[in-house]
């Protein structure tokens, strides 16, 4: 008689749970039937954030219960900050509107640099990114520079781009984070003239090249083994090279590795898409299923093909215990050393690239 009622009891529980499942559903389908979505791009028309935002668009709608129309809006300014500010303090919380700006954009303020936000990273809701971006250091493979044991033995060159790139920043991170005997010779105009000089033999290599852009554009250099990879940069281990060091495991002192995560943790969302903070729960998790839904739906997948666009999605929730983790730890820890341990690092001093054809000193 007590199993039975057990029994009955758990069957009620079930059947309650299903019932409010199903009435969130049919509410999510009413609301969003009939309506328009608006999509937002912190970037002018043309670039990768707006082709990806805008084929994102073309396919979510039919993933969202009442099937809305996504309409994509380019919104730049200030560094995609316009869009950021837009979406966290005047876009409508009712799940109508969602955009897409600079990835680094939620980790500037931890960089010190918060001049104009008005937003609480912490706050947004994270729908996902269509790709991560991990990036590798690469070297020519005449250098010499195979492991990162070579790197921290061996002196070597790496070409950069500017202060603020990726190139120099990383490159920057690696050598006073590590005591590395590398310089930096910085000035190119990009990484299509560092790669020129490598194979000038006038650098050894770059950190901060981008595995997809590597794979997509450069594959012949892996598969004639004319450059090696001694370290991979991000927060997550590359399935595609699983034997290749990751930056962060290198290091146990923790303020170095929350230095580090916060550095290239840009690198796990490298497009991502996010909605206002306080959208109704059933909405936010329905749009958080369109995403993914999307990120497998073969029609969208043949288009990304198609545009030469990588895939490899990360989901909101990822997304959002990332962003919340990097500023948990900051506030329950002292934050000032972390912040000179990313100072520190970022700060070096650098040579300006030789002249085309001279090898660099």
């Amino acid at each position: 008689m007590l199993l039975r009622s057990v029994a009955i009891g758990i069957a009620a529980v079930l059947l309650g749970l299903a019932s409010a499942s199903a009435q969130a559903a049919s509410t999510v389908e009413s609301f969003y039937n009939g309506r328009t979505v608006q999509v937002l791009i912190g970037f002018s028309p043309g670039g990768g954030y707006d082709i990806y935002a805008r084929t994102l668009a073309r396919y979510m709608g039919t993933h969202i219960p009442g099937n809305p129309t996504l309409v994509a809006q380019n919104m730049p300014g200030a560094g995609t900050l316009k869009v950021a500010n837009y979406i966290y303090n005047v876009a409508p919380k009712d799940g109508t509107v969602f955009g897409t700006f600079a990835r680094g954009i939620p980790m500037e303020k931890l960089l010190g640099r918060s001049q104009g936000q008005q937003f609480d990273a912490t706050k947004f809701t994270w729908l996902g990114s269509i790709t991560d971006e991990p990036s590798v250091c690469v070297f020519w493979a005449a250098s010499g520079i195979k492991t990162w044991d070579d790197m921290k033995t061996k002196p070597w060159k790496v070409g950069g781009s500017g202060v603020t790139s990726d190139l120099d920043i990383y490159a920057n991170v690696l050598r006073n984070m590590f005591h590395l005997p590398g310089r930096l010779i910085t000035g190119f105009p990009g990484g299509t003239e560092v790669l020129l000089s490598m194979q000038r033999r006038e650098v050894d290599g770059r950190c901060g090249w981008s595995w997809s852009a590597l794979l997509s554009r450069d594959h012949y250099l892996l598969d004639r083994k004319l450059v090696t990879i001694p370290v991979q940069l991000g927060v997550e281990v590359n399935p595609d090279i699983p034997d290749v060091p990751l930056v962060i495991d290198l290091t146990n002192d923790p303020k170095e590795k929350a230095a580090l995560k916060l550095i290239f943790a840009r690198q796990a969302m490298a497009r991502p898409f996010a909605g206002p903070p306080g959208l109704p729960p059933e909405r936010a998790q329905a749009l958080r299923d369109a995403f993914d839904a999307t990120m497998k739906d073969p029609e969208f997948l043949a288009e990304a093909k198609r545009l030469d666009l990588e895939v490899r999605p990360v989901q909101g929730v990822r997304i959002n215990a990332l962003v919340n983790e990097i500023y948990a730890y900051l506030s329950l820890h002292d934050a000032l050393p972390i912040s000179l341990t990313i100072t520190s690092s970022l700060s070096a001093r650098s040579s300006v690239r030789p002249e085309s054809g001279s090898r660099a000193p």
